[in-house]
């Protein structure tokens, strides 16, 4: 599965904005325990320049994705990415068109607090705990790197953390032009710096970008006038809550909301998303081998080994630090393994370590070089493969079959890629069966109809089961006739480019949206035995029924096609 979420730990809104008696200003107010969350900029309201700012402050657990790398349940740094994920929320106010939200790292320690009230901004702090707009907590005031004093937060910016050598600052930035879109954005620089404890993770601020938010000419120093030390109850002095922002909008921007995680609907609470590629492409039952039809890219094929014992995954103990492991491919015997043979098929099971061949063992098969090093030119005969990860190992190689092979044999062996083949290895792991297929050309365009079926789908699952489900494709029209063989296991038709989506079946509410993008965090695997994906169900809200629905790439379309066919089940949360 390569999907985790991870909900917020804490999320507030913080304002400068005037409260009901359009006199004093709420930044002193807390509203960490509200379910909504909001940002605003609204010029020209009690006098012709002034200045009210609403913003953002959003944590989410660090700790817990450190110890699900630790545990290579995601993968590491370059082979994940993490997106910030805020849903909007519908109101009955206005809703500014045409901005730009920006997204930077908090670079102090902050309070959540219990405040609710973002009408009138009631809820102040008056010295307990909650972050508001002048202060970080109950403690302490924003301030930046050299103590200076500040209001609205304080955000890693090239500005405030000069102490910090050689690292890089990141800004992220999101456009809207309907303002009713939810933030979607990719913070994986920020969050791997957060794991690798560059930066202390402290959340991001989430507000409008300058030049969105108010205009305002004064000096920009108003706010340490404040006493060091001292925090101000609610900050009362207008003063010093607000921000220079000469670059600034005399145009308001009110007011974006979003569902905070204190929400009551499962799906639109403030995640850290965690996507990657965790695709298994294992062309064991679609190995082609190599033709001038092709380019060099399609005809490399990759094989994988899963080395299980006792039910689990395990490495193989003599392969040593580099975890290389190498292949080479045999013929059965020369009367059952050609086209037209005499059907006694006799897989390689003994073949000798002195190098000699004989009718019962085949011969080794001569291979391509290929531009990734896989078989070099000094050794036709054997495949170095390496570790994806635990207990599973890969080999990729392209093969010619000029001698018109019907089956053919990979044997696994410990050893180097100057090893001459299989036959002087010192141990010969594993010996598995392949069926190659041939590259044709057609007279017609294609024109697939598929029919699918998961064929282990169950009724109904617990939140906290994850599954692996296996899909059945075949061709719809397929027509077996009395010549037909008939066989105790179905073949089925491997689709290289499959992916779901999860919905919801009483509203078709998108629960997990298709992944066909960079990250193809929704990509089918596939192997012998056809296409599989393993899906964790505490990504759904449980108490509801669900379906999966598959798409396939066409390469002739130069899209994904939604196939007709429907997957229901239920997640159940059981408490006892």
């Amino acid at each position: 599965m390569a999907i985790r979420k991870y909900t917020a730990s804490a999320d507030t809104t913080i304002v400068n904005a005037y409260q009901q008696n359009l006199t004093t200003r709420g930044t002193g107010a807390n509203a960490g325990l509200a379910d909504i969350m909001e940002t605003f900029s609204i010029y020209g309201r009690i006098t012709t320049s002034s200045a009210e700012l609403s913003r953002i402050l959003i944590k989410f657990p660090v700790d817990d994705i450190s110890t699900d790398r630790t545990n290579n349940i995601i993968p590491a740094s370059g082979s994940v990415s993490y997106y910030l994920r805020l849903f909007n929320a519908s109101h009955s106010k206005t809703v500014p068109v045409d901005y730009t939200l920006t997204i930077l790292a908090v670079s102090q320690s902050w309070q959540e607090g219990v405040g609710l009230d973002l009408e009138g901004y009631q809820d102040l702090t008056y010295g307990n705990t909650g972050a508001n707009w002048m202060s970080a907590s109950n403690t302490a005031y924003w301030t930046d790197i050299s103590n200076t004093v500040l209001a609205g937060g304080s955000y890693i910016t090239g500005g405030n953390v000069a102490g910090v050598v050689n690292t890089e600052i990141f800004t992220f930035t999101q456009d809207f032009t309907t303002g009713l879109e939810d933030v979607e954005v990719n913070i994986t620089p920020l969050v791997e710096q957060w794991i690798a404890g560059t930066y202390t993770n402290y959340g991001v601020g989430v507000h409008l970008s300058a030049s969105y938010e108010a205009f305002e000419s004064g000096s920009a120093n108003t706010v340490v006038s404040r006493i060091p030390g001292q925090l101000a109850l609610d900050g009362d002095d207008d003063t010093q809550s607000v921000i220079y922002n000469p670059s600034g909008s005399t145009r308001s921007y009110y007011t974006k909301r979003f569902f905070a995680r204190g929400s009551q609907y499962f799906f639109k609470r403030p995640v850290l998303e965690a996507r990657w590629n965790s695709r298994v492409t294992d062309d064991r039952g679609d190995f082609y081998l190599s033709s001038a039809l092709a380019p060099a890219a399609d005809n490399l094929n990759t094989i994988y080994l899963y080395n299980y014992v006792r039910g689990r995954l395990k490495d193989i103990p003599a392969l040593g630090d580099d975890k290389r492991i190498y292949v080479s491919i045999f013929s059965g015997s020369t009367g059952g393994f050609y086209e037209g043979g005499d059907g006694d098929d006799v897989p390689p099971s003994d073949i000798p370590v002195s190098g000699a061949t004989t009718a019962d063992t085949g011969s080794v098969q001569i291979l391509s070089v290929d531009d990734l090093g896989n078989v070099n030119s000094a050794n036709l005969l054997v495949v170095t493969g390496g570790i994806v990860s635990t207990g599973i190992y890969s080999a990729s190689f392209a093969m010619t079959g000029a001698t018109k092979l019907m089956t053919v044999y990979d044997v696994w062996f410990t050893g180097s890629n100057t090893t001459t083949s299989a036959f002087d290895a010192i141990t010969q792991y594993f010996t598995g069966t392949l069926k190659p297929l041939r590259f044709t050309g057609r007279q017609s365009n294609r024109h697939p109809v598929y029919y699918l079926n998961i064929t282990n789908l169950q009724e109904k699952y617990r939140a906290d089961q994850s599954a692996r489900f296996n899909l059945y494709v075949r061709d719809k029209f397929w027509s077996p006739n009395i010549y037909t063989k008939a066989n105790s296991t179905v073949e089925t038709t491997t689709i290289v480019s499959a992916s779901y989506r999860v919905y919801r079946t009483l509203d078709s509410y998108d629960a997990v949206p298709y992944g066909t993008g960079s990250d193809l965090h929704t990509a089918l695997s596939y192997d012998v035995s056809g296409n599989y994906f393993d899906f964790n169900m505490n990504l759904l809200d449980p108490g509801y029924e669900y379906a999966f629905k598959f798409a396939f790439y066409d390469e002739e379309l130069s899209s994904w096609t939604e196939q007709d066919q429907v997957f229901k089940f239920r997640v159940e949360d059981y408490e006892y």
